[in-house]
C-alpha cells in the first residue's frame, strides 16, 4: 500500500502542459492569418519625394533602377517581355493594382512604356512610388 501513495502525489504535482500549448498554436494561426505580406520588387531603388501621397494596394509591384533595367517579382525582366510577366501577375491577382517603383535617374521613357504595357492588358489602377516628405 505505501508504493501507491507516492505515485498518487507525484501525479499530482505535474503539470500538464496540454492548455499551454494550444494557446500557443491559436496564437500561432492567428499571426498568420493577419499577417501582412509585403512584395518586394526584388532592387533598392531611391524614389522620389513627393507632398502628397495617396496609399494603394499594390497587385502588382515593378521596380526601375538607374540604369532603366526593369524588375518584376525578383528578376529583371527584358523590354519586351514586361508585358508577358504584367499579364501573368495581373491573373493571379485581378483586383490589386500596378505600382510603379522608379529611381530619381531612371528615365520617364521607361515608366512610360511599363504604364502603357499595363494599360493594354486592362491594368488602369497604376501608381508611381514615392517617398513622403
Amino acid at each position: 500500500m505505501r508504493k501507491s501513495q507516492p505515485k498518487a502525489q507525484e501525479q499530482v504535482q505535474a503539470i500538464d502542459l496540454t492548455p499551454m500549448l494550444d494557446v500557443v498554436f491559436i496564437m500561432l494561426i492567428f499571426f498568420i492569418v493577419t499577417a501582412s505580406f509585403i512584395k518586394v520588387p526584388g532592387i533598392d531603388v531611391m524614389r522620389t519625394e513627393a507632398t502628397s501621397a495617396d496609399p494603394r494596394n499594390a497587385g502588382v509591384l515593378v521596380a526601375i533602377n538607374a540604369n532603366n533595367e526593369i524588375w518584376i517579382d525578383k528578376k529583371q525582366v527584358d523590354v519586351n517581355s514586361v508585358r508577358l510577366q504584367l499579364i501573368r501577375l495581373y491573373a493571379e491577382n485581378p483586383k490589386g493594382g500596378l505600382v510603379i517603383q522608379a529611381d530619381n535617374n531612371a528615365n520617364l521613357e521607361t515608366v512610360g512604356l511599363v504604364a502603357d504595357a499595363a494599360v493594354d492588358i486592362g491594368l488602369t489602377n497604376i501608381a508611381v512610388s514615392t517617398l513622403a516628405e
